[in-house]
C-alpha cells in the first residue's frame, strides 16, 4: 500500500483506508482530524496538526507527518530542551546530528545511533547491581525472611542477595530498547538500520525491557557521564512515542511510530532557554507553576513560566509560549485573555507572549482598568516573535535579549 504524506497543520489528504485502520487511527488522536470522505467510499481524510513524524496504521499505509520547521532546526530544539545547561554555554552543544535526512524518523534514527555509538566508545559500561536468587551455595547475604517463607528455614538452596558487577544496568537497558524500537519504526534507512542492529548487539548482555512497566531509573554521575547525550535523547524516544514503555495503567495506542509534539516542543525550548538566560541576571523562573484563577480554588491555571525574585518569592512577570504564526492583524484574542488572566492573577503590570513566527518581532497591549495595573497605566500584553528558521546562536540570542527586557524593564508589583 503507497505511503501517504501529510503536511503539519496542511490541508486534508483522501486516503483508502479501511473501517478498521481509519478508526484505529481516529482513536488514537495522534492527527488533527480523521473522518470518512463523504465524497469516496472506502476514503478518509486525514489532517495532521502539530505532530510530526511517521506512524503505522493496522492494515493501512504508512503516514508521514513533514514538519514546517527544518529538520535539523527541529532537533536543536530537541537537544537544547534535553540537555540546557551544556547547550546554553555553547549553541553547537544542543545540535543533534541528523546526517543529510531531512525526514523526522530517518533524522531521529541517525542521531540516536550516532549518540549511542559515541557513549559505547570506550566500552559499554558496567555497574553493580542487587541481584536476588535461589542458589545451593550461600554468596552475599542471606534473605532470612525469603528463606523460611519458601522452604521453611531448610537448606539447600538458599535465598541469597548479592551485588553483581555486570552490563545489564539501567543505562544500557534503555540504551538496548531505544535501539529495538528504532529497528521497528517505519522510514528507518537501511545503513541506519545496521547500524542499529550492530548497536543493540553490543548491548545484548542488558536484559530487554518489560512491556507496560516504567523506564528503570539511572542517576546522572561522574561514571556515566559518557552515556548521558544518548540516555537524554532515548528517554524522550521512549516516553513519547513507546506504547509498550507506557505505565501498564494506560491504554495501548492501535497504531505504532514516533510522532514529535511541536507544541511541547516549542514550549520546552522558549521557557528553557528563557530560564538559563534569566539566570544570568541573577532571576528565577518556575515552569508550569500551579496557580487557581478563582477565589474559591476552583479553575486552575498553569502559566509556562513565571519570572521571579532571585529568592523565589515574588513574582516579576509572566511568559507563555505559543506554537502560532501570528495573524495578519497581530491578534490572537483567547492568547491576549490567557495572558491578562496570568498578570491579574499574579497581580503583575506585564505578559508576554512568544510565537513561532510573525510579521513583526514585536507589538503590546495596553489594557485599561485593571486592578493589577497602577494609576494611570493598564497592564500591557506583549507579543513576540522568534522565527524558528533562523540558526541556533540567534535563536538563543533572541531570547537572551528577551531576558534581558524582563529583567530590565520588569518592577515589583504593588503590594
Amino acid at each position: 500500500m503507497t505511503d501517504v504524506t501529510l503536511r503539519e497543520y496542511g490541508p486534508a489528504v483522501s486516503v483508502p483506508l479501511g473501517a478498521a485502520a481509519g478508526r484505529a487511527l481516529a482513536a488514537a488522536r495522534v492527527l488533527e482530524s480523521v473522518t470518512p470522505d463523504p465524497d469516496r467510499d472506502g476514503h478518509w481524510l486525514l489532517r495532521a496538526g502539530s505532530r510530526v513524524g511517521a506512524l503505522r496504521t493496522p492494515g493501512g499505509p504508512v503516514v508521514r507527518i513533514m514538519p514546517k520547521t527544518p529538520v535539523r532546526r527541529l532537533f536543536f530544539l530537541l537537544g537544547f530542551s534535553l540537555d540546557p545547561a551544556r547547550a546554553w554555554r555553547d549553541s553547537r552543544e544542543g545540535t543533534v546530528d541528523t546526517g543529510a535526512h531531512d525526514d523526522v524518523v530517518p533524522a531521529l534514527a541517525h542521531a540516536v545511533e550516532r549518540r549511542i555509538d559515541a557513549a559505547l566508545r570506550q566500552g559499554v559500561l558496567q555497574g553493580y547491581r542487587v541481584v536476588e536468587e535461589s542458589a545451593p551455595v550461600v554468596r552475599g547475604r542471606l534473605r532470612e525472611a525469603e528463606q523460611i517463607r519458601r522452604h521453611f528455614g531448610r537448606t539447600p538452596p538458599v535465598e541469597i542477595a548479592y551485588d553483581a558487577y555486570t552490563a545489564d544496568t539501567a543505562e544500557n537497558r534503555i540504551l538496548r530498547a531505544t535501539a529495538e524500537r528504532l529497528l521497528r519504526l517505519p522510514g528507518v534507512p537501511g545503513p541506519v538500520r545496521r547500524r542499529l542492529a550492530h548497536q543493540r548487539v553490543r548491548l545484548a548482555d542488558a536484559l530487554p525491557l518489560i512491556p507496560g512497566q516504567e523506564l528503570p531509573l539511572w542517576q546522572p554521575s561522574r561514571l556515566n557521564s559518557r552515556y548521558q547525550p544518548a540516555l537524554r535523547l532515548a528517554e524522550a524516544v521512549l516516553r513519547g512515542t513507546s506504547p509498550e514503555h507506557r505505565p501498564a495503567s494506560s491504554a495501548p495506542l492501535a497504531v505504532d511510530g514516533y510522532l514529535l509534539d511541536m507544541n511541547k516542543l516549542f514550549e520546552d525550548f522558549v521557557t528553557v532557554a528563557l530560564r538559563e538566560a534569566l539566570r544570568e541576571h541573577g532571576l528565577t523562573a518556575r515552569l508550569q507553576d500551579p496557580y487557581h484563577l478563582d477565589t474559591a480554588r476552583l479553575v486552575g491555571i498553569r502559566p509556562d513560566l513565571v519570572v521571579r525574585t532571585p529568592d523565589g518569592r515574588t513574582p516579576l512577570s509572566v511568559v507563555d509560549a505559543k506554537y502560532k504564526v501570528e495573524k495578519a492583524d497581530g491578534l490572537h484574542n483567547a492568547d491576549l485573555y490567557q495572558a491578562l488572566a496570568y498578570a491579574t492573577v499574579l497581580g503583575l503590570r506585564e505578559a508576554h507572549l512568544v510565537y513561532a513566527a510573525g510579521r513583526r518581532p514585536e507589538r503590546f497591549h495596553e489594557v485599561r482598568g485593571t486592578t493589577a495595573a497602577p494609576e494611570g497605566r493598564g497592564v500591557r500584553l506583549y507579543q513576540h516573535s522568534l522565527d524558528l528558521s533562523r540558526e541556533p546562536g540567534q535563536l538563543i540570542s533572541a531570547l537572551r535579549e528577551l531576558a534581558g527586557r524582563l529583567a530590565g524593564t520588569v518592577t515589583l508589583p504593588r503590594s
